[in-house]
């Protein structure tokens, strides 16, 4: 007959009828001759969410102490397990003599031990451990695991402290360490060192990598990583720190190496506040000591640094958005002055909702442009801009269904040029525009249950300037898309405006079947009166009729993804010519992009544009994975770069390998290649325990 004794009542009247006592549930309870409270069978035993099961436990009440000596598991609240097969233990299972034990943490990391002594509930010392947590069958070897004399489970801390270590993969002794100290699984932040990875390049030889991260408090923290190789002393860091509003980020490293006489660094530092309602703030900070240095250490392919600050404001109806921008050009063909190296900008807006189908905006918008130096002409130009208007727009649907927008609005700009001979006095200038847009949406569906809508579209836009022109800053690189195909104007900045009557034609299409299946179409061209010589010949905007816009996209039910654009001219010669895929399943991922475009001397491209990139992941088995990826540029017949990757990882242990090759070269930068490796122990962090790559045993 199974019984449930109340230990506390029944055993322990020293504890007397404290909350929280233990208990214990058994089939039998007998007692024996000299006082001795023997419960036999599936026995249990509660205290304070630690549970013991054994199948037979002796209570001593003069020793106020649990002797078992037979199959035992104990399960503590926080997860952690303990096996063995004699235990002498206090009545809270706080206290007392695990042998033969097995410890179990995080349900991954396991360390056997020939003793184990709990103390106060929450240490543990073990004798003669080895931990790993690679699953072990049939009394193999694992993959790999740590030999210690001594180790310490501090549960306060969640830390595990090895004394006289010895490390082995497949039972072969591989290093020896005195003193080692590792995060529990349970710890997610703490102080230690992190993955070390060794890095092989062709220009700074074979190094070795080897991060240490600090815990400053539970919202900051730094990572230091000293890189060594023959080649060069580098040490790189990494700062972060979170607030109430927002968080900052640092990271940047400092070398001494061979390749360059004169240190070497970087810096680039983020962060974002929330620092009133509605109100954020956002900073970045990119600099470099050399235009090489980034490429050189693999830390980034930027070849333009940009440094700014901004501030956004979103209050209904209005929006106001500011900011200063610092550039850094690292190209060989191009000099800073050029980009130009200071920008500023702000840009506010309130919206006005008239009725129920229209919207008067108002605005107001500033630039200004520093070039830095004392000379002058156009490398020390500077200018400064004001522009204020307002737009109305309103929206009819008639009864046919048909869609008309229109829109009316003026525009007064304000221009001042410094340090340029060339460009003297203030400018001013009052540009008013109308639009019109007619769209007759028509929609849908076959017999087979598949969807469509068809709408054709057609506008027509005039505006004029009175007064003059001012130089072209901001607006050097239009080109004809369908994100623009239907504007009033197709000009990306505020410095040039589209002027004289002109027009849009254009077809939208998309396709929506039952399964799945997604297609869409998009084609049009710009139609004006006369010609604008400031756009480029490659833009597909010059001329009075532009290019034919040709767009489209599929997404298929089995993961694939096409999209093509290109720009054709009247004699169906291509100017313009891009296209994207993609396609994926549970074992195999592919993406890919190809463009070309035609040289243009205006627009800074003096050869035509050939390239196409290559990205890939192969899922070989349950545990290795591969991945490539190539840029090859067409036009010069010869790669830009190229990198193949390789994985394994199972319950206990990641592996990576990794070896780029960058073909690309000028005087600051060489080809190089480098090759990467890391290796990561499961068990020792917190995240994922692997359970899904877990190896299964069979019995053989």
């Amino acid at each position: 007959m199974r019984a449930l004794f109340i230990v506390i009542l029944c055993l322990l009247p020293s504890i007397g009828i404290s909350q929280g006592a233990p208990s214990l549930v058994a089939d039998s309870i007998s007692i024996t001759d000299n006082n001795l409270i023997v419960a036999h069978g599936s026995v249990r035993v509660f205290s304070e969410g630690t549970r013991m099961q054994a199948e037979r436990v002796v209570y001593d009440k003069s020793k106020d102490q649990l002797t078992i000596d037979d199959d035992i598991l104990i399960t503590f609240l926080d997860g952690t397990i303990i096996t063995a097969t004699q235990a002498t233990l206090d009545p809270k299972l706080e206290n007392g003599i695990l042998q033969d034990a097995r410890f179990v943490l995080g349900q991954h990391l396991q360390m056997a031990a020939q003793q184990i002594q709990r103390r106060n509930g929450n240490s543990s010392l073990m004798y003669q451990v080895a931990a790993t947590s690679c699953q072990v069958c049939n009394g193999q070897t694992a993959l790999w695991e740590i030999r210690a004399k001594s180790v310490v489970h501090d549960e306060i801390e969640h830390q595990l402290y090895f004394e006289s270590v010895q490390f082995r993969i497949k039972g072969m002794p591989l290093a020896y360490i005195p003193r080692l100290r590792l995060p529990d699984p349970s710890l997610k932040r703490a102080t230690g060192f992190l993955i070390p990875r060794v890095k092989t390049t062709d220009r700074l030889s074979s190094g070795l990598k080897i991060p240490y991260f600090i815990r400053i408090d539970d919202y900051r923290d730094l990572t230091l990583t000293p890189y060594l190789s023959s080649r060069t002393r580098t040490l790189e860091y990494r700062y972060r720190q979170a607030f109430v509003d927002g968080d900052v980020s640092v990271k940047g490293a400092l070398s001494d190496d061979d390749l360059e006489s004169a240190k070497r660094a970087y810096l680039f530092a983020d962060g974002s506040f929330s620092i009133a309602a509605q109100t954020q703030l956002d900073f970045d900070i990119e600099m470099v000591s050399d235009p090489a240095y980034l490429l050189d250490y693999g830390y980034s392919e930027k070849d333009r640094l940009d440094s700014a600050i901004s501030l956004v404001q979103v209050k209904d109806p209005s929006l106001f958005m500011g900011g200063i921008t610092i550039f850094q050009t690292l190209r060989d063909d191009e000099q800073t002055s050029e980009s130009p190296p200071l920008t500023g900008s702000f840009n506010y807006e309130k919206h006005m909702p008239i009725k129920s189908k229209g919207n008067l905006m108002v605005f107001t918008t500033g630039d200004t442009v520093f070039r830095y130096g004392t000379k002058t002409g156009p490398s020390a130009r500077d200018l400064n801009r004001l522009s204020t208007g307002a737009k109305f727009e309103y929206t009819h649907i008639t009864k046919l269904g048909a869609v008309v927008d229109t829109q009316l609005g003026v525009r007064g700009d304000i221009y001042q040029t410094l340090d340029d001979p060339s460009q003297t006095g203030v400018i001013r200038r009052a540009i008013p525009h109308v639009g019109l847009g007619v769209s007759f949406p028509l929609a849908g569906s076959t017999v087979a249950g598949h969807q469509f809508l068809l709408a054709p579209t057609m506008t027509l836009a005039y505006s004029s300037i009175f007064g003059r022109d001012p130089l072209n800053e901001d607006s050097t690189r239009a080109e004809l898309d369908t994100a623009n195909l239907f504007a009033v104007n197709r000009f990306p900045g505020e410095d040039a405006v589209e002027t004289g009557l002109r027009g849009a034609v254009g077809l939208d299409w998309t396709w929506q079947a039952h399964k799945g299946t997604q297609t869409t179409l998009t084609f049009g061209r710009a139609i004006r009166k006369n010609a604008d010589s400031t756009f480029s010949d490659s833009s597909g905007l010059s001329g009075q009729l532009s290019d034919w816009i040709v767009s489209g996209q599929s997404t298929l039910a089995n993961g694939l993804y096409v999209q093509a654009s290109s720009r054709l001219g009247d004699n169906s010669q291509l100017t313009l010519g891009s296209a994207r895929f993609g396609w994926q399943n549970d074992d195999f991922k592919l993406a890919g992009a190809y463009i070309w475009q035609d040289a243009d001397i205006d627009d800074g491209r003096p050869d035509s544009v050939s390239e196409w990139t290559l990205d890939s992941e192969l899922r070989v088995s349950s545990r290795w994975k591969a991945f490539a990826s190539t840029r090859y540029d067409l036009s010069t017949s010869r790669p830009a770069n190229a990198s193949l990757g390789l994985e394994y990882k199972n319950e206990c242990a990641t592996v990576d390998f990794s070896m780029t090759r960058r073909y690309t070269s000028s005087t600051t930068v060489e080809p190089s290649t480098s090759y990467g490796l890391s290796v990561s122990l499961g068990g020792f962090a917190a995240g994922p325990s692997g359970k899904k790559l877990r190896t299964t045993c069979t019995d053989e």
